[in-house]
Order: C-alpha cells, then structure tokens, then sequence
C-alpha cells in the first residue's frame, strides 16, 4: 500500500478515527492488526517471514536479559543470525551465487547451486536492521526486555515506518506504545502539514524528475552526454524527494496519532563536506551503522590506518545494505575513498582554503560537495555495471555541448521524456525546493508558519494540494527505497 494512493487515504482516515474512538487499552491492538493489513497489502504471504522474525527476537531478548555469562551472547547471537540469515536468503543468495558461478568458471568448474526464484519482501532490511537493534541494546542493557508480545510485534511492524524507515531505536519507540495520546489539534494539524509536504515532493517533484531520468537512465547509450549529465542530477533531487518524502509522510503519521519518530534527512544537499552528508541524509541508518558497527570496530579511537579502515568496511557494508549489486559496493566504496580523503587532507585543504580566501565562500564547498555525491549517485542509479561506466565515461564530455546549446538558445533537455513545459517546471521544483532548505538553515519554517494568521495557512494549504493535484504525476510509482 503506497503511501501515495487514495487506498492509503481511505486507510490512514480510517485507523486514525479508530484509534482515537478506541479506549487508550485496546489502540496498541488496532496499530498491530492495521500494521498486518498493511503489510499483505504488498504480498501475504511474507508477513509469516516477519513473523518468524518476531518470535525468535521476542523469545531472544527475554532470555539474554535472564541469563548471565556466555549465554546472553549465545541468544544474542541466535537473534542475529535468525535476522541477518533471513537477508541473507532473500537479498544476497544470488547474488552470492552468481559470484561464485563466475569464480568457479575462471578455474573451469561448474557452480551446481540454484538460483531462486523469489521476490525480496519490502522493507526487509529496514525491519530487520530495527529488530536487531532490539536485542543489541537489550544485549547492552540499554533496554528491558518487552514482555507483551503484542506490544514487541508493534515495535518491529509500526505501519507508518515498517517498510522504508526511520529505523527506530527500542529507547526511542517502544514505551512510546504504552502512551496515551489523547487528540491534539495543534500535534495533528503538524503531523497533517507534514504529510502534506512529503506527498508534494514524492508526486510533484520526485516523480516528474523521474520521467527524464528513467528515460535516459534505462538507454543511456541512446542519449548524448548533456542528457546523461542533466538526467544525473535530475535523479538527485529524485532520490531526495522521493526518500525525505516518503520520511515525512511516516513521522506525520505517526505524530497525527501521537508518536514521535526521529528526524531522517537535513537539507543534505547544502552540506559544506561528505561528513557533514552522512550527518543530514538517512540518519536513521547512518547512526545505526555508526553504533553498532564502526564504534565496535574501534571507530576513531585506533590508529589512523586502522581508523580509515573502519570507515572503509562500515561504508562498504552501508552499500551492500542497499542492494545485492556490484553497483552499489563500489557506491558504498566511493563514499568511504571521499571520507578518508577528506580527513587525510584536511590541514592542507584548510591552508589552501584559508590562503586563496576560500573560506570566505562557503557556496563553492557546497558546490564541490554535492558534485561528488552526484557523481556517485550514478552508481546509485544505473542498472548495472557496465551502464553506470558507460554514463561516468561519457558525462562530463557534455559540458561544451551545453554551453553550445545554451549560446544558440537551444533546448538542452530535448530526449529525456519531458515536455519543455515539463522541463521548465522540473528545474523551477529544484530550485523552489532548495529555497525553502536554505530559508530553513535561517529560520524555524515550522514556527513562524504557525504564528501567521488562519486565511494564510490555508492558502499555503490550498496552494499545496492544488499543486499535487495538478502538476503531480500519479502514475503508482513505488518509493525508491522499497526495494531495499
């Protein structure tokens, strides 16, 4: 169930007006049964993998919290290997096992292993990378052991964040269930302006980019590189949109009826470094990945090789998350070489900066910064391989073409799907969405929006709505992210 289709309207209205009908003892039952029906809504059957999942962390965590010694690390590890073995399955066997063909021909044998024929169930590595947390922080004795069952299938299923994140923390959501929200105009009309705001960028901008860049990006070799090169970063804003939108949508849910789900995008693309990136885009699993992996590693506290090290293996591991595919490791390594070479040069570039007064305009380092995330987002984005080279060989060669184009009053977006009016509106979404981050760097949007007077809100409101309605492309675009 999408959360850009008038099914989930008719869903989200109906267990809201429940939730708030029902007695405060009887709401955790109703999120758990909408949770399911939302679920199968993609397909059925899988909701008996989840299952399978949730009994063994449930049954997990009781016992590393009741045992003592080498125990808790035996049930700890049986959790993990139960979760991480399920992704393994379904995410990475063939993956694996096509590696493995391809290695066992080079020495002329022949990899008799299967392949298999099955869909990866949706959001399966958010959920997994959730439950996990579970017993890691019980394990640590951050958190108590959850003895409702019911109450522990909600924190692993909570329909708003099941299947794309934010990937909460028990700390963070679970005692969240035990809450009594009553209704609330001012938190629902937040939540609601919320969802509002992510639908406008998953319809309006998110999927009207996505036009030019599946057009370009599933031919690349039958477009020149000024259409590679505009498609790359049309398909920026795409991801971002679609990602953050879909991220806004789940928190305003979820604050509609109460419940607080952490902050997963802040405004990445008007960050000055790559650090400062991984800080703003996909916190959620950025700091998941920093608590449970690089600090166990050693993070930062080792030598300086092993450090970079550990950065290259949590980066590495960050791409794998994302898809059983050479395109995304190389994605995930490429972000670990900009990291570490960011921080081995970073007295020189500080001095350099400093002397040529460069410090001076922190546009350029936005600039540069998000012109290597761009690039890597080729990666990202190209279907395999060999068209991701194909395009990072062919793309910068566009550059004389565009100011060529741009000096006889060309159209510099001819063959990517869409219409000149289309193309004139794409760029205008961009810079209209970038606008309102660098006004946010400045200002508590939020804030000052609730101040100004009734009649203003709602044209802002009506404005919004209109805008979906009639430049939104309703095409059942599934979110980027569902197929991780």
């Amino acid at each position: 169930m999408l959360f850009n289709s008038f099914q989930f309207l008719i869903f989200f209205i109906a267990v809201t007006s429940l939730y708030f009908a029902l007695p405060y003892k009887f709401r955790w039952l109703l999120l758990l049964t909408s949770s399911c029906y939302f679920y199968m809504a993609f397909v059925p059957l899988y909701i008996l993998i989840l299952g399978f999942t949730i009994i063994i962390d449930y049954f997990a965590g009781i016992f590393i919290e009741t045992s003592t010694g080498s125990r808790r690390k035996l049930f700890l590890v049986c959790s993990l290997i139960a979760n991480i073995g399920i992704l393994a399955v379904f995410k990475y066997y063939n993956f694996i096992n096509e590696n493995m063909s391809f290695l066992l021909h080079g020495f002329g044998l022949t990899n008799r292993l299967p392949y298999l024929s099955i869909l990866l169930p949706i959001g399966l590595s958010f959920h997994t990378f959730q439950a996990m947390s579970y017993t890691i922080e019980v394990y640590r004795g951050n958190q108590k052991a959850e003895r409702h069952f019911g109450i522990y299938a909600l924190y692993v299923m909570f329909y708003p964040q099941l299947v794309a994140g934010p990937i909460e923390r028990p700390q963070n959501l679970l005692h969240q269930f035990r809450e009594n929200f009553d209704f609330d105009y001012d938190r629902i009309t937040s939540g609601l302006r919320l969802m509002l705001w992510g639908l406008f960028k998953k319809a309006v901008i998110a999927d009207k980019l996505a036009i030019a860049v599946d057009t370009v990006y599933n031919n690349p070799k039958q477009h020149n590189s000024l259409s590679l090169l505009v498609a790359t970063v049309f398909f920026a804003f795409q991801i971002f949109c679609d990602f953050s939108g879909y991220s806004d949508m789940a928190i305003g849910v979820a604050r509609v009826m109460g419940f607080r789900l952490m902050t997963n995008f802040n405004r990445p693309y008007q960050s000055k470094n790559i650090h400062e990136f991984w800080k703003r885009w996909h916190i959620s699993l950025s700091t998941w990945f920093r608590d449970y992996l690089y600090f166990p590693l050693g993070g930062n506290r080792v030598t300086i090789p092993r450090w970079y090290l550990n950065l290259f293996i949590v980066f590495l591991m960050s791409g794998l998350w994302h898809g059983a595919n050479w395109t995304f490791i190389i994605w995930g390594a490429l972000h670990a070489f900009y990291l570490i070479f960011e921080l081995a040069t970073k007295r020189f570039r500080a001095t350099f900066n400093k002397f040529f007064m460069l410090d001076k305009a922190p546009f350029l380092s936005v600039l540069i910064t998000f012109i290597l995330i761009d690039f890597a987002w080729i990666l990202f984005r190209a279907n395999d391989l060999p068209s991701a080279v194909y395009i990072a060989k062919h793309i910068f060669t566009g550059i004389p073409d565009l100011i060529n184009s741009l000096a006889l009053h060309k159209s510099i977006f001819q063959d990517l799907g869409l219409t000149r009016v289309g193309s004139v509106w794409a760029v205008a979404l961009i810079l209209f969405l970038e606008s309102v981050h660098f006004v946010q760097g400045k200002i508590n949007i939020s804030e000052v929006f609730k101040a100004k007077p009734a009649y203003v809100r709602w044209v802002v409101y009506y404005i919004l709505v209109l805008s979906i309605i009639f430049l939104g492309v309703f095409e059942k675009r599934q979110f980027i992210y569902f197929q991780f």
